[in-house]
C-alpha cells in the first residue's frame, strides 16, 4: 500500500511540475508578444481615458439653437430671454428669418431654430394664439433631444405665464387663474441616474465593450498560432487536454482583472458611483470574463488560422454592444437578433451592470444574469474541452506519421 502510495505522490508531482512548466511558458509567450502587450494593457488605458474625458461633464450643455425674433416687442425680447437663461441651450440670434431654415441650421450646426413671428405680442392680447415654429434638427438624435426638452420647458412656462397674467387681467386671483390653468398636478420623480448623467450611463459599457475586445484579440491566437510549432506538438502529446485549456485561460482571466482594477481606479477620478452589492458585481465580472476566455479559446481550437480566429472574433465583437440590449431595447429587436446575442458574454454582464451600477440594484436582482453568464462559461468550457481532445487526436495521429516517414 506504501508503495502504491508513493507512486501517486510521484506522479502527482510531476504532473505539479509539468503543470508550473507549462504555465511558466505560457506568461513568457504572453510577455514576449510586444502586440498582445500593448493590446492588452496600453488599449485599455487609452480607452479609459479618451472615452473618460469625452462625457467627463456627463451632461450636454450649450447646444446651439438659432432664434430669429421677427416681432421685436417686449413679449417677444421676454420669451428670448428666458430661453437664454435655458443652460441646456445656448440662443444664437438671428435677426432676419433666412430663405433656407435648412442651410441655417447645417451652418450654424445648430440643433434647433425657432421663429417668433410679427404681431406675436399683439395677438397675445387679442386672445388669438400666435404660433412659434420650432424647427428641429434630428439628424443628431442626442442634442435634438436635449435641444426640445429644453425649449418646450421654456415655451410652457412662458405660456402658462402668459394665460395666468390674461384670467388675472380679467379679475381672477393668481391661485385661481393657477388652478384654472393646471387642473391638476403632476410630479415626475427621477429614480435612476438622477442627473441624467451620460458618463455613468456609458463609460462603465464602453470600459466592459473594451474588456471583451481585448481578451477575444489575446485569445485568437492561443491555440491557432500553438498548432504550427513542433514543440507544441510534443507538450500536447504529454499533457492531458483539460490542464492545456486552463494553462491557457490562467495568464488572461489574472491580467483581466489587472484591467477590471484599472477601471476602478479610473472610475474613482471619474466620479462614478459604486454598485451597491460590490461582490455581486466582482462576481458577475469574473463570470464575464472566464466566458469570453472560454469563447475565444474554443473558436482558437475550431479555426487553425490565428488571422481568420481574429477575424471572426472581432465579427462577434463588433456589433455585440449595438445588439445587447443596452442602448437600443432587447424587446425592439427581432427575436432571432436577441436568440444570437444571448450567446455573447457581453449581452448579460451588460445588464447585471446597469442594474449593479447605474440603477444601484441588489444583487439579487442581477441573479438571473449571474445564472446566464455561469452557464455560457460552463458550457464554452466544456466545448473547449471536448473540441481539444478531437483536434488533439486528429493532429498527434498526422503529426506522427509523418515523424514515421521522415
Amino acid at each position: 500500500m506504501n508503495k502504491y502510495q508513493k507512486l501517486i505522490d510521484f506522479i502527482k508531482k510531476i504532473q505539479m511540475k509539468n503543470f508550473i512548466n507549462l504555465l511558466a511558458r505560457e506568461f513568457r509567450l504572453f510577455f514576449n508578444n510586444t502586440t498582445i502587450l500593448l493590446v492588452f494593457f496600453l488599449a485599455p488605458v487609452i480607452y479609459a481615458l479618451f472615452i473618460g474625458l469625452t462625457y467627463q461633464y456627463g451632461k450636454v450643455e450649450k447646444v446651439p439653437v438659432l432664434v430669429s425674433d421677427e416681432d421685436r416687442t417686449p413679449a417677444s425680447a421676454q420669451l428670448v430671454e428666458m430661453l437664454k437663461d435655458n443652460h441646456t441651450i445656448q440662443v444664437i440670434n438671428n435677426d432676419i428669418a433666412p430663405q433656407s431654415i435648412k442651410d441655417e441650421i447645417i451652418k450654424k450646426d445648430a440643433a434647433a431654430m425657432i421663429i417668433i413671428p410679427e404681431n406675436f405680442e399683439a395677438q397675445m392680447m387679442q386672445g388669438k394664439y400666435p404660433e412659434v415654429n420650432i424647427y428641429i434638427n434630428t439628424s443628431n438624435l442626442l442634442t435634438a433631444n436635449y435641444a426640445t426638452k429644453a425649449v418646450q420647458v421654456v415655451m410652457g412656462t412662458y405660456s402658462a405665464g402668459a394665460e395666468m397674467k390674461a384670467l388675472q387681467k380679467r379679475g381672477m386671483s393668481s391661485e385661481i387663474a393657477k388652478t384654472k390653468y393646471e387642473p391638476f398636478k403632476a410630479n415626475y420623480i427621477t429614480l435612476f441616474n438622477t442627473t441624467s448623467n451620460y458618463l455613468v450611463f456609458m463609460w462603465p459599457a464602453m470600459m466592459a465593450v473594451v474588456l471583451q475586445q481585448v481578451i477575444l484579440l489575446a485569445m485568437a491566437l492561443s491555440f491557432a498560432t500553438e498548432f504550427n510549432r513542433s514543440s507544441f506538438m510534443e507538450i500536447l502529446d504529454k499533457t492531458n487536454s483539460l490542464i492545456l485549456v486552463f494553462v491557457k485561460a490562467i495568464p488572461v482571466f489574472l491580467f483581466s482583472n489587472i484591467n477590471i482594477l484599472v477601471f476602478y481606479i479610473f472610475s474613482k477620478w471619474l466620479k462614478i458611483p459604486v454598485p451597491t452589492d460590490f461582490g455581486g458585481f466582482i462576481l458577475n465580472s469574473e463570470l464575464f470574463i472566464l466566458a469570453s476566455v472560454f469563447l475565444s479559446i474554443l473558436v482558437s481550437i475550431v479555426v487553425p488560422n490565428a488571422l481568420k480566429a481574429t477575424q471572426i472574433l472581432m465579427v462577434i465583437a463588433s456589433p455585440a454592444f449595438i445588439m445587447s440590449g443596452y442602448t437600443w431595447p432587447s424587446y425592439s429587436m427581432p427575436k432571432i437578433i436577441n436568440a444570437l446575442t444571448s450567446i455573447v458574454p457581453l449581452t448579460p454582464y451588460l445588464q447585471a451592470m446597469k442594474i449593479s451600477l447605474v440603477e444601484q440594484g441588489q444583487y439579487y436582482l442581477t441573479q438571473p444574469y449571474t445564472i446566464h453568464l455561469l452557464i455560457l462559461s460552463s458550457v464554452f468550457f466544456i466545448m473547449c474541452w471536448l473540441m481539444l481532445i478531437i483536434k488533439k487526436k486528429l493532429l498527434l495521429k498526422k503529426w506522427k506519421h509523418q515523424k514515421v516517414t521522415e
